[in-house]
């Protein structure tokens, strides 16, 4: 058995990391706390201003603005902006943002509005998009236009929920996720987690866990992949929305209480270090979802 450090309690402990923007940053916080590090990353975006879906959602608000946004993500939020300067309607964009009553998902996405000149109407305590949308049903939607940013995929019960209760929803595509150009890191992160060779798997988004399971049923091994995650890798989620597909399969995932990679590192010393429960482990220090809607 590896003798675990205080400051290196991942010591001999093999983490898989599926992040594509963010994986140097979560890589290296693994490392430092002893982990030996997998990458196999499960997406890639489409540039902003090169999407024409986006295009065209913004030039549907700049011709009928909307008298409420959604805001979910701060990226994407940013990068909606920064793709409208690149169009030339940055400041015709702001007018119809400044406005709409703009309610913002965490405090993340609350500082790029902030930053953008704008102030958000309201902001849920629990980052969840889950929520906000309870808020706005509370209110009345009926004939409403209300503009949702998307975060790489369609968000179909929450855009559904509001169009049931009469309002004209918008999805704003800010970015998209593809597949890797270059599959083969993924396809061995995938192998080795069926090979029993990691201890967790990391998602920092739900569209890098679908990619993942889309990639694994391409090749025949989704359920071998599933059932390894439910016995042997601890598959651990930056937050409830990353989680809920896997969930949605019977995966038991484990999540921070803070949606952070500084926390996510920490749930998983917690999770495997020395004293660590491992997989199957009880809340030390963050949560296990039952189930997340969007």
């Amino acid at each position: 058995m590896v003798r675990m450090h205080d400051d290196k309690p991942l010591a001999g402990r093999t983490v898989g990391v599926t992040a594509a923007r963010k994986a140097e940053e979560l890589g290296a916080l693994l490392e430092r706390r002893g982990a030996r590090v997998r990458y196999g990353p499960a997406m890639r975006t489409v540039p902003l201003a090169d999407d024409t879906e986006l295009r065209a959602a913004t030039d549907a608000l700049l011709a009928e603005p909307p008298h409420s946004v959604v805001a979910t993500t701060a990226v994407g939020f940013r990068g909606w902006l920064e793709a409208a300067e690149g169009w030339g309607v940055r400041e015709e964009l702001g007018r119809a943002l400044a406005g709409a009553e703009l309610l913002s998902r965490g405090p993340k996405v609350r500082g790029a509005v902030r930053a953008a000149g704008l102030r958000e109407s309201w902001s849920p305590e629990s980052e969840s998009l889950a929520e906000v949308r309870e808020w706005l049903l509370r209110r009345e939607v009926n004939g409403r236009r209300i503009a949702v940013q998307l975060h790489g995929e369609p968000m179909a019960g929450f855009v559904e929920a509001l169009r049931g209760e009469g309002a004209e929803v918008v999805p704003v595509p800010v970015y998209r996720w593809l597949p890797p150009v270059d599959l083969a890191p993924l396809d061995r992160l995938i192998d080795a987690v069926l090979a029993g060779e990691l201890d967790a798997v990391t998602f920092t988004s739900a569209p890098a866990v679908l990619s993942t399971l889309r990639r694994a049923e391409e090749r025949g091994l989704r359920d071998g992949l599933l059932d390894a995650l439910r016995q042997c890798a601890l598959p651990a989620c930056v937050g409830p929305v990353t989680a809920a597909p896997l969930e949605e399969q019977g995966v038991r995932t484990r999540q921070p209480t803070r949606f952070r990679l500084g926390p996510l590192v920490e749930l998983l010393c917690a999770e495997l270090g020395e004293g660590g429960a491992g997989h199957g482990a009880g809340d030390a220090g963050g949560t296990r979802s039952t189930r997340s809607a969007d």
